[in-house]
Order: structure tokens, then sequence, then C-alpha cells
């Protein structure tokens, strides 16, 4: 069978399956999500096998460390996942809620139910967590899901998927529910963005590259995620100690992850004191500071940047450094350079905090809180299918609500239109 037919013959499947996921109960969907979290920890020790393999190859290409950690697993991470099964199986099902209803002059109540969305397929790349939350959030909102993993985590998310679908059986719901693409060949993506007659949306999430690729070249819906040049500004106000604690977390806690810092404006009358004290405290994780001029001549650790430092997100222990003279400077620096994902100020100023969220276009905007918060867990949505850096329909970590559709429903009484 060739790339396109096996890919076609997942779609179908997944599209047969959704007409059944779409209507199944929540007592079933929670048990396969019970089902999968011990399946995770009774089989642990091939999970850690197959991540090994991945570890194993990964390491021969010379990758970052920041890459290596996004793709380790271990008990606790394992644990993790089964407890994040275990967190969605726990929150409300949201298919067959009613938001409104309006009783119209004629008699006629009209109102909007939530339904699933379909066939969701998920490009992502070397994160085998991705596997268990894309597929515990799909199930539990009545979607069928198709996941096409990375190739350095192949091993990972075969054995997790393989582990799914026998859960996903067992409590009773369709094959199709959950599907793995079975090659690492590009192809298989390139076909995946034409089948617009089974899929009714893609996510990629991953680097610019990817979600470029799929933007581009998809026949279907997309949801664009992912993508975090995230900014941390330090007002003039701020208070320092609490300032360079909160940096420290949004840089260090996990680099390679899309909320992490990526780039330190600084208010040009704190610029002299604060500076060296961050350099100081960074230069301990080993973290590269990038900087404008002023930031250079402050602090003779600091390399020089470039003007593409300001755009990119490393994903790495580096960041970059640039001294704005406003709240204005910094609002222009974030909507110029910025990728609509997270962005914090740290103020002890009222005024100069609302000028902040109210200007400053992107999905999440904090005040005095590290920008490693964006996340569907910390925001109460159990797992998350990934950050949403769009205005359209979903924007902001994607839960459960974030992955349905709604219909309008109609109750008469044999109205009959004039």
């Amino acid at each position: 069978m060739s790339i396109r037919e096996e890919v076609i013959s997942q779609a179908k499947l997944a599209k047969e399956a959704s007409l059944q996921t779409a209507t199944i109960t929540s007592e079933v969907k929670n048990k396969a999500l019970y089902n999968i979290a011990e399946g995770l920890i009774n089989r642990q020790s091939e999970i850690l096998q197959a991540n090994e393999k991945d570890m194993e190859k990964t390491r021969d290409q010379d990758l970052s460390r920041a890459f290596l950690d996004r793709l380790a697993l271990d008990e606790n991470r394992i644990k993790g996942m089964a407890d994040g099964l275990k967190e969605v199986a726990e929150l409300d099902d949201p298919i067959g809620d009613i938001l409104e209803m309006k009783k119209r002059p004629n008699g006629l109540q009209i109102g909007k139910m939530r339904v699933p969305l379909g066939v969701i397929g998920i490009i992502y790349e070397a994160r085998p967590n991705v596997t268990v939350d894309a597929a515990a959030l799909c199930l539990k909102s009545g979607n069928t899901v198709i996941l096409r993993g990375g190739s350095n985590a192949f091993n990972s998310n075969k054995i997790l998927t393989e582990i799914i679908q026998g859960n996903v059986q067992k409590a009773g719901m369709p094959a199709g529910t959950v599907q793995l693409i079975q090659t690492t060949d590009r192809e298989a993506v390139k076909e995946l963005l034409t089948l617009n007659e089974h899929l009714d949306l893609l996510i990629p999430r991953g680097g610019a590259e990817l979600i470029n690729r799929v933007l581009n070249e998809s026949k279907i819906p997309v949801i664009q995620t992912g993508v975090g040049n995230c900014h941390i500004f330090v007002d003039q106000t701020a208070d320092i100690k609490k300032a360079a604690e909160i940096v420290v977390n949004a840089k260090t806690s996990r680099p390679a992850v899309c909320n992490a810092a990526e780039s330190l404006l600084i208010h040009r009358e704190v610029a002299q004191d604060f500076i060296p004290r961050i350099a100081k405290v960074l230069s301990e994780y080993d973290v590269e500071i990038r900087g404008d001029e002023t930031a250079v001549k402050i602090e003779n650790s600091i390399k020089k940047a470039e003007e593409s430092d300001w755009g990119k997100e490393y994903l790495d222990y580096i960041i970059s450094l640039k001294v704005v003279d406003s709240v204005d400077h910094a609002v222009e620096h974030i909507n110029k350079y910025g990728t609509k994902h997270s962005e914090a100020i740290i103020t002890e100023n009222y005024t100069n905090a609302q000028q902040f969220l109210n200007e400053v276009d992107a999905a999440a905007v904090y005040v005095n809180a590290s920008t490693r918060f964006t996340d569907g867990n910390q925001f109460g949505l159990g797992a998350e299918i990934g950050i949403s850096t769009q205005k359209m329909h979903a924007r902001g970590p994607m839960g459960l609500n974030e992955l349905t559709s709604t219909k309008y429903v109609i109750y008469g009484k044999g109205q009959i239109r004039e």
C-alpha cells in the first residue's frame, strides 16, 4: 500500500468513527481515559525502552539539551501523563451543552448546542506527551484524531498510541478514534494536508517552519498554534527582586517550550541596576544574553544582538535583551516582533499595567507573573491541544470547549414561514 493509500485509509476510518464518537456517552469516554491512564503505568517499562531508542538516535544528531529535554520521558513524566488523563476525565463533557436559548415572537425556540468538530489532524514535533494530551482531549470532546508526530519521537509515539488504541476499544469506542500515521516519511504530511473530504481541522504544533508549511499547503482549515517569541518587560516601577525571579523562571524552567520567555525588555531608568543583576543570575543557568548597544555597554558579558534576534524563538538557553524608553516603546516592539503568544509586564504602576494589557496583541497578557503559566492545565482546562495564536474560534490554550463547534437547535409547534 502506498503512503497516500495508507493515509486515505486512516482518514476514512477516522471519519466513520467520528459518527459514533459524536454521540458516545460521557461514561464510556471517561472509562476509556481511565483505562489509558492505567495502561501507561502498567506498561511504563515498554514506554521507557521505546523512548530510550529515540533518545539514543537523537543524541547522535548534535541537538540542543533543550530539545533532548522535550523528547525525554521518565517515570515522573509518565505519571504526569496518566494524571492528566484522569483530570480530563473529571472535567465536564461539553458535548450537548446548550449555550443559549431564545424564544422568538412566533414561538420558535432557537438555541445553540455544542457538537464535536469531527476529524482532527494534529501534526507535531518531538514531544511524546502531546500524543497523550491530544488523544485525551479529542476523545473527551467527541472527536476522532489522526496524529503525526516528529520522526525523533517515532518509537515513543508508536507505543503510546498502541496503549491508547487498545484501551479505547476496550472501553467500547471505535477503532478509528485515535490513530498514528505509521511512517516518518514527509510525504505522509503532504497527503494529509489534502484530505479536506475526510478531515475537518488541522492543528500544527511545533516550530515556525512546520506551522508555516501547514498554513501554506493545507486544503483543510488550520488553527495556528505554538510559536512563542514571548517577552517580559521590566517597567521603571518594577520590584527588581520580583522581576528577576520571574525572568529566571520564564527563561530557565523549561526553555524548549513555547511559553518560555525569549525576549527581555528593560526600561532605561532601571537598566543600570537591573541588567548586571539579571546577567549574573542567568549566567548561573548558562543562559546566553544577546543585547542591544546600551545593554552591551552596561554589562560586558552580553553579546551584541543582531536584528534577527528580536523576532527569534530560541527554544534554548538564550534570551535577547533590549533597553526601551517607555511603555509605548515596549508595546511597539512587542507588537512588531512578537508572535501573539504570551507577553508580560513587571510593574507596580496600575496605569502602566492597564496600558500594557489593553495595547499588547497576544493570546495571553500578564501583569507580574511568568509567561510559563500559559498552559491548559494551569488555566484549569485540563490538558491542552496547543496554544492558539490566531483570533478565529479559539485563542490561547485550547481545551475541550475549543475542540467543539455549535449547531442551531430549533423547537417549534408547527410554525410555518409566511
